[in-house]
């Protein structure tokens, strides 16, 4: 059973994807207003990326087909029943992870996103879906809902907003990881403090870059 090639799933998986490659131009004129240095500061900042991902708001910024299967397949592989997820967006990985829940036999999916028109359209691509049974989407700082209520064991992490609050995030989570856990990180190369982290053995993580764009780690202990 593969949900991903389900008759409600793949519809609107391929139509997220269809708007991500056709905003692609406007992504990269966003991103071009900025210097080299502005793009950096503004993507490693832990206060500034607000603004940026505000004006980016009717853009998908999603993880790429290649990445959303990776997602399936470590959760699949790994039995995954309860994960979470910093950075919804539209719910390209949302709904990649939900499917590896499903076929998992079910599970919980925590998810969060402080853009208001983001959280909607994610519901309703995952209700779409047939997934919503599965997901809890979180309105708001992901530093405030993801610090209370959260489950406690987490199978895999998902880090997929703002880059500079990586750390903050893992640091939220961590204490929740079970030995074993897998955290996916999209785009870190922009977060120097945490590949530090998780490159570390001292720190409990052995780490490693996989494809072009994305860190796999997983807590030792």
């Amino acid at each position: 059973m593969n949900t991903l090639h389900d008759s409600r799933v793949a519809p609107v998986l391929e139509r997220l994807f269809a708007e991500a490659s056709a905003s692609t131009g406007a992504v990269r004129q966003e991103m071009a207003t900025l210097s080299p240095e502005e793009r950096a500061a503004m993507m490693a900042s832990k206060t500034d990326y607000r603004a940026f991902y505000e004006r980016a708001k009717e853009f998908p910024l999603a993880v790429s087909r290649e990445t959303g299967t990776l997602l399936y397949m470590l959760a699949r592989s790994s039995g995954a029943r309860t994960i979470v997820e910093f950075g919804t967006s539209f719910g390209v990985s949302t709904l990649h992870l939900a499917a590896a829940l499903r076929d998992n036999g079910g599970g919980r999916l925590i998810t969060c996103e402080f853009e208001p028109s983001k959280v909607a359209r994610a519901r309703a691509n995952v209700e779409a879906g047939g997934l919503a049974d599965l997901v809890e989407i979180r309105e708001g700082d992901a530093l405030e809902t993801l610090a209370k209520n959260l489950l406690p064991v987490i199978d895999l992490v998902l880090l997929d907003g703002a880059k500079g609050l990586y750390p903050a995030v893992l640091a939220l989570l961590e204490p929740n990881l079970k030995p074993g856990a897998l955290v996916l990180a999209d785009n870190a190369d922009w977060s120097p403090e945490y590949l530090e982290r998780v490159r570390s053995p001292a720190q409990g993580y052995l780490s490693v870059p996989f494809a072009d764009d994305v860190e796999l780690s997983i807590r030792l202990g």
